[in-house]
């Protein structure tokens, strides 16, 4: 494993060690939007994957495959 992905791994971690202490610090004073902002980016990304997975099934490119050549010869027998 490479020095630079042990680096981004400590950094992600110590990101959301600080995230969870903030959201504790805003629960234990009663903020409302200690909850409603968590809750509402949450909302979001969901929507946001919903509507990612609906855009791929709309514009996926089916191609139809080409007959068999020898489905072919046993229909005309």
């Amino acid at each position: 494993m490479k020095n630079s992905s042990r680096i981004y791994g400590t950094l992600l971690c110590v990101g959301i060690v600080f995230v969870a202490v903030v959201f504790l610090i805003g629960i234990f004073q009663k903020n409302y939007w200690a909850v409603a902002i968590p809750v509402m980016l949450g909302f979001l990304t969901v929507l946001g994957l919903g509507f990612w997975v609906g855009w791929t099934i709309m514009t996926i490119r089916i191609d139809i495959p080409a007959p068999d050549e020898t489905q072919e010869s046993k229909d005309d027998d």
